[in-house]
């Protein structure tokens, strides 16, 4: 069974195909600035190199076209047809209450996908879109399949979700904690429990998504009781350019005294601020740190704080989940800067001796690029690894599971 899964954002449409016979990846892409000028697609060749290339596209229809056309034609084809096709799996950011699990897509589907865009309204219109594109150059006939962000975070128990807000204005305006990166806080956790030769059901692992988008989940027995992002993906440990977990009245102190509307707020806090706001630099952990070592521009201290606070904040979680769940069997490092800064995990590991955590500075050196192995010791009480999060198979695995149930 070949499965394409589908992330569409608002003016970009991310596709693998993967061919669920030995869950590799035929062929994967991205096409970018759909909408606007310069749109263009870029994708994987057969020799291992890229290719880019200039195709307008005025919507998610026609970046679907594209995507078809790379698949099919030309000496990079992968399949004859996209009858080969079998299914599509598609990316939701926000379920909210509605959806507990992934789902077929119908009528009802969409329009409960709909109903929740004002929980997320940079992410499910565009999910949107893309579903319907993909429906329009597809047909009805080939099954469509929903994978929500929030969906493995659906196990929380409410004193974990709920926010002290009046509560008759949270049950009517939904509000609540959520959570997200669902997808892959799910296949490492299941990864973790693999590589301990465990079952899941007997184990409390502290999963860290950490990237540009960074969040920490408590999966406890294989349920989810605590995440860091909330109501959106705002909440929670600083990131590339989001703010994380502040004071509320920081929001309304800064809205009077730069006389801010709600939607100057709303782009101060998702894309100002962060790591970005205090290096100077940007958000990319690399430039951070190439600053804080070498000085070029004279920020090399604020670079340093940046990434202290990261550190502290990904440290305090870890340890406040740690209790929430009793105690912690593993620790589980993922995404962009999880699997690659080799110095910020060991010094998050180091500052948490009091767990009995012990790990390797030298094999944490290795564990980078991909690589997936045990951070620490063999007398560490608590195991840490590094294992690198494959969002897209997690979908192409539900899809499956979905399609093969019909």
């Amino acid at each position: 069974m070949k499965v394409l899964v589908i992330n569409a954002g608002s003016s970009s449409l991310k596709y693998q195909l993967i061919d669920m016979d030995d869950e590799s990846v035929i062929a994967k892409g991205i096409c970018e600035r759909v909408g606007t000028d310069g749109a263009c697609i870029t994708y994987n060749t057969k020799d291992g190199g890229k290719i880019t290339i200039e195709s307008p596209m005025k919507d998610h229809t026609e970046a679907f076209g594209a995507v078809k056309k790379a698949l099919t034609e030309g000496e990079n084809k992968v399949i004859d047809d996209i009858s080969e096709i079998a299914a599509v799996g598609h990316r939701v950011v926000q379920g909210g209450s509605l959806f507990n699990k992934s789902v077929l897509i119908n009528d009802d589907v969409i329009a409960g996908i709909e109903g929740l865009n004002d929980l997320a309204p940079l992410h499910n219109p565009a999910n949107i879109m893309g579903i319907n594109a993909s429906i329009e150059l597809f047909g009805k006939e080939v099954p469509q399949v929903a994978v929500f962000d929030n969906a493995f975070h659906s196990t929380m128990p409410a004193e974990a979700y709920t926010f002290p807000v009046p509560y008759e204005l949270a049950q009517k305006h939904s509000i609540r904690r959520y959570g997200f990166h669902g997808t892959s806080h799910k296949f490492v956790s299941s990864r973790c429990a693999e590589v301990m030769g465990k079952n899941i059901e007997d184990l409390k692992i502290v999963t860290c998504h950490l990237g540009n988008g960074s969040s920490i989940t408590a999966v406890k027995n294989g349920k989810v009781i605590d995440t860091t992002m909330g109501l959106t993906p705002l909440d929670g440990v600083i990131m590339g350019t989001r703010c994380g977990n502040i004071d509320p009245s920081v929001v309304l102190f800064l809205m009077e005294k730069e006389n801010l509307s709600i939607k100057e707020m709303d782009t101060l806090l998702n894309k100002k601020s962060g790591i970005a706001a205090i290096s100077g630099v940007g958000s990319d952990d690399r430039d951070v740190k190439k600053e804080m070592l070498e000085n070029n521009n004279g920020l090399a201290e604020r670079c340093a704080l940046a990434r202290n606070i990261q550190a502290y904040e990904i440290k305090k979680y870890i340890g406040a989940f740690a209790a929430a769940m009793d105690g912690v069997d593993a620790i589980v490092f993922t995404g962009g800067i999880g699997e690659n800064a080799e110095d910020m995990r060991t010094k998050i590991c180091n500052e948490l001796s009091y767990l009995g955590i012990k790990v390797d500075e030298e094999i944490g050196k290795t564990l980078i690029r991909g690589a997936e192995g045990e951070l620490s010791t063999t007398d560490s009480k608590v195991k840490v690894f590094v294992l690198p999060t494959n969002e897209e198979l997690a979908i192409a695995r539900d899809t499956r599971d979905i399609v093969n149930a019909l």
